[in-house]
């Protein structure tokens, strides 16, 4: 009788969790980083492809991404190689590097932008609010991975976020780097973000020949 109870009350076409995503999102892989800078080039998505660029760079969560100024990307009239912020979650401040395709994206949109120094970098388009929102990052990166072929239940704005964190922790292994750059106050954090296990650890080891 429970059983049929429980079966009864379950949405028609679906069985549990079968359907739904369940754990951290996945980082993408880097032919899936240039797939989506190509995409976004090719339609001409001047904005997006400099969130993107600096999204993948700074690896800042999405509440600090959308709230970037001008002026913590600009120095001059150029585009920094490296900046600093202050986090949302923990106060505590984090730099990045900028490299130089993102450099260049950002150059291109800044040109198309406009405004001063004090403006966020990635204005609303909406009007209720001065700078991108959450949300509307959140639909943009749903749209750009569908837009190369990924299914959107797999990624999120953290994918990008780890996405070079994981590649940077899988050629070099070094968790203490990836710590400060992710800004985590905790190396247990680290290591729970970029779900390492013991075949990561093997894997280190056994390349390591003494």
């Amino acid at each position: 009788m429970l059983n049929h109870a429980i079966m009864s009350a379950a949405p028609r076409g679906r069985t549990g969790n079968r359907d739904c995503k369940i754990g951290p999102k996945k980082p993408l892989k880097a032919k899936e980083v240039w797939a989506i800078r190509f995409d976004l080039q090719h339609r001409g998505l001047i904005r997006d492809r400099a969130l993107f660029d600096m999204a993948i760079d700074s690896k800042l969560r999405g509440c600090d991404l959308v709230k970037l100024r001008i002026s913590d990307v600009l120095s001059g009239a150029a585009v920094r190689s490296r900046a600093m912020v202050i986090q949302q979650k923990t106060g505590r401040p984090v730099q990045f590097e900028i490299t130089e395709t993102t450099r260049e994206s950002t150059q291109a949109w800044l040109g198309k932008r406009g405004g001063d120094l004090s403006g966020y970098l990635f204005p609303s388009r909406i009007g209720r609010c001065d700078h991108l929102g959450t949300r509307q990052y959140a639909r943009l990166v749903t749209e750009w991975v569908e837009a190369i072929g990924l299914r959107p239940e797999e990624y999120g704005t953290h994918s990008l976020r780890r996405t070079k964190a994981s590649l940077i922790y899988r050629r070099t292994g070094n968790l203490r780097a990836v710590q400060i750059l992710l800004g985590h106050t905790k190396i247990e954090s680290t290591v729970r973000y970029l779900g390492v296990d013991i075949e990561d650890a093997l894997n280190l080891a056994e390349g390591t020949d003494v």
